[in-house]
């Protein structure tokens, strides 16, 4: 995720490394911090793989500031991991929000509501946090109120995406 959210961000124009940590970081959420030894490495991967490029400009120290640029490749590049997104990409809630952060930058409305139906195939398909030896239990079945939380705030949470993307996807309410 941290190469998808590198190329969506710079597909939005050239950004400086540390405008374009910031950005990572606030969508990636503080509570999963992005450290200098996770994104500069990524980037160079992408400059030697020709889906971006970088220059150097004056900083306002003795050190360049290294701007970054998305190539045609790297746009190439996003747009497939987008719409080709699947497994965790689509059952992480996290990994899930950064794919939708860039959706829009697929060109194909078919290609976006592909992703869009493949998160709600499974959102769709019944699951629970816990179970006992025969089936997976619900929230009315669970004494314990933390584990109880767990599960009401989940429902909750999966019933609104749930009827966001049947709106996007101009399908019925469920």
């Amino acid at each position: 995720m941290i190469e998808t959210m590198i190329l969506g961000f710079l597909a939005e124009g050239p950004q400086h490394g540390y405008e374009l940590r910031r950005k990572m970081s606030q969508l990636n959420g503080y509570a999963r911090p992005i450290s200098d030894g996770t994104i500069y490495p990524a980037i160079n991967r992408l400059i030697k793989a020709g889906a971006v490029t970088e220059h150097s400009e004056p900083g306002t120290g003795a050190t360049p500031r290294r701007t970054l640029q998305l190539t045609d490749a790297g746009r190439e590049r996003l747009i497939a991991k987008l719409k080709n997104a699947k497994g965790t990409d689509i059952t992480d809630p996290a990994r899930f929000f950064i794919v939708l952060a860039f959706l829009s930058l697929v060109p194909d409305d078919a290609d976006r509501r592909a992703v869009l139906a493949r998160r709600l195939e499974y959102l769709e398909t019944p699951v629970s946090f816990f179970s006992d030896e025969t089936h997976p239990l619900k929230a009315a079945e669970i004494a314990d109120p933390y584990r109880k939380g767990i599960l009401v705030s989940a429902i909750a949470s999966n019933r609104a995406e749930r009827a966001w993307l049947h709106e996007q996807l101009d399908l019925p309410a469920k």
